[in-house]
């Protein structure tokens, strides 16, 4: 009788089985008792035994060794039909048959039961390897819980449920209908911990190699084995690998597309910028020239002075459109040299002229700063913009303050003002393009000032940061590294 035909079998079945097959030998063998000797007798028994060993299993086995040698002692050693042994050699006989038969069984079943056991182990660890190649193809996580729920449910019975998230706050809300506290638990210390109060629930960590990733959770059909928590292990970590593949998928996608996007908008601003800037240029010529004019009336100056400053106000927000457009093309070269900053403060407030109007501007240079590398052209833009700023944003008569010091290997330059200041939530996004903070509709502009000075500022290596001051006003802050300039040579 094979393994697969006694699988469904009760362990009453098997017994009645084993007893069947010892008294069916000894039906066959009885009439043979007058040709063979008890010896060949003794091997029939010890035969079936093996037998129900290898096909019953080792419980059937024993009690095979046991009735056998009592039939083989009642039918086949004299007196016959008694328990009775007319010579106490048999008991020998008895004693080692029995030995024999039990320590055959026990090996035979031992070996039967190992078999068995690579089998299912190989069939697992085929399960395992096909899930994990399913895993590596899913393209999304509903694929993965579904791959995952397929193997829980085929190799131990159970269900199983994700619950992701790489935060306490995440796994609270994903763990509806759970127990938040021990998958809160899981997650941060990653070991595996089981629920009694639900039954056979088991809740194991998705660690991935860069963080965890969630909680798996499998509700066993019954208590699983040491071998079935380590493939559960197994399947958990292949689980997190999975999830984190995908999700730096999703993060490459994310960053190829804003890339395409930022491109596409340089594209835009940088062939708009060119194609506004030439009849900007001219229309700003001819008002000009309109506004020179004696013959004409006070309001028709008027009105030529009004054209004048909107048509140059529209060229310098296409200039600025034009200039991020070109840092965010990586086509400015720039044109580093050592100088002091003094110069370059000097010529941007000389630049901006009456742009400030009745502000009360204050210079805080520091007496010993040192020269700096940089590009004075783009330093001037950057000066120029954040003065624009501070002007736009400050009372009529309030102050602006333009301070430079030494902070280390760095060279801070802050621009400060009187005004409302920046939002708190939206400080860092003030630095994107075409971002402006709230209430500012108002004001002109486009919302490229602190763009460009980001750009610019990175570019020589620098860092730029927004504040709020303690009272009332807002600042940036410039740092340029300090650097080492070259040594001069005093004159003889």
């Amino acid at each position: 009788m094979s393994r697969l035909a006694t699988d469904h079998l009760s362990p009453r079945q098997k017994l009645a089985l084993s007893v069947l097959a010892c008294v069916l030998v000894a039906i066959v063998a009885a009439p043979l008792r007058e040709v063979l000797d008890l010896a060949n007798m003794a091997m029939l028994f010890l035969l079936v035994v093996l037998l129900v060993a290898v096909s019953l299993g080792r419980g059937p086995a024993v009690l095979a060794s046991v009735f056998g040698v009592l039939l083989f002692d009642i039918f086949f050693v004299p007196p016959h039909f008694s328990l009775a042994v007319a010579n106490l050699q048999y008991l020998i006989t008895f004693a080692v048959m029995l030995a024999t038969a039990l320590i055959t069984g026990h090996l035979t079943a031992t070996l039967k039961e190992q078999a068995a056991e690579a089998k299912r182990r190989e069939r697992r660890t085929r399960a395992l390897y096909e899930a994990a190649s399913r895993l590596a193809g899913a393209l999304d996580v509903g694929q993965v819980r579904e791959i995952v729920d397929g193997f829980v449910a085929g190799e131990l019975g159970g269900r199983c449920h994700l619950l992701l998230g790489d935060s306490p706050a995440a796994i609270r809300t994903a763990a509806s209908g759970f127990s938040a506290t021990l998958a809160e638990a899981v997650l941060s210390d990653g070991l595996r911990r089981s629920d009694q109060e639900a039954g056979q629930r088991i809740y194991l960590p998705l660690r991935a190699p860069m963080r965890a990733r969630g909680v798996l959770v499998v509700d066993a059909s019954k208590p699983p084995v040491e071998d079935e928590l380590a493939l559960l292990d197994a399947l958990a970590s292949l689980t997190a690998i999975a999830v984190e593949r995908l999700h730096y998928v999703e993060v490459a996608q994310q960053s190829e597309l804003q890339m395409v996007t930022e491109r596409l908008r340089s594209s835009i601003l940088s062939a708009l910028s060119h194609d506004l800037r030439t009849p900007l240029t001219v229309l700003v010529g001819l008002a000009d020239s309109i506004a020179l004019a004696p013959a004409l009336s006070a309001p028709v100056l008027e009105n030529a002075a009004a054209l004048r400053d909107q048509a140059a106000r529209l060229a310098g927000l296409v200039g600025n459109l034009l200039e991020m457009a070109r840092l965010n093309a990586g086509s400015v070269t720039l044109r580093q040299e050592w100088q002091p900053l003094e110069e370059v403060v000097g010529s941007s407030l000389k630049l901006l002229g009456a742009a400030l109007g009745r502000h009360r501007l204050r210079i805080d240079l520091a007496p010993d700063l040192p020269l700096l590398r940089f590009d004075a052209v783009l330093i001037e833009r950057v000066l120029c913009n954040l003065l624009e700023n501070a002007a736009k944003y400050s009372p009529a008569a309030g102050e602006i303050r333009l301070a430079a010091e030494l902070a280390g290997d760095w060279v801070e330059i802050s621009v400060s003002d009187e005004g409302p200041g920046f939002p708190d939530l939206i400080a860092e996004q003030l630095f994107g393009m075409f971002v402006r903070g709230s209430g500012e509709s108002a004001m002109p502009g486009t919302g490229l000032g602190l763009a460009i000075c980001r750009a610019i500022v990175d570019a020589h290596g620098g860092r730029i940061r927004i504040e709020n001051l303690a009272g009332r006003g807002g600042r940036v802050v410039v740092a340029l590294p300090r650097g080492e300039p070259p040594a001069v040579e005093e004159e003889a």
